[in-house]
């Protein structure tokens, strides 16, 4: 047989398997293991997000503390300082520093 003959039957053996799953899809929907995995990827992909969500928890709580350790030091520290100099000064705590 000549190649070019045997590349047409190919093709147009090709043609037909895919119209008539094009034709099947429109008729019966997909298959159930094409809707299996879909929902199978859905679940895939909401654990990702849950993981993803815990993870930004866990780190926005994390710095949250980092934060108001680190500030309550500086505030202290801010406060020491305010201390010595009112008492440099004769002056009471608490002015129209705001």
């Amino acid at each position: 047989m000549d190649v070019t003959k045997i590349e047409q039957i190919e093709t147009d053996l090709t043609n037909l398997i895919e119209r008539r799953h094009d034709r099947r899809v429109v008729e019966e929907g997909e298959r159930r293991s094409e809707e299996k995995w879909a929902a199978s990827e859905r679940a895939y992909f909401a654990r990702q997000d849950e993981a993803r969500q815990l993870e930004l928890l866990t780190y926005h709580e994390a710095q949250a503390q980092r934060l108001k350790t680190t500030l309550s030091a500086l505030v202290g520290r801010h406060e020491s300082e305010a201390e010595r100099y009112s008492n440099m000064l004769g002056a009471p705590l608490g002015g129209d520093a705001a």
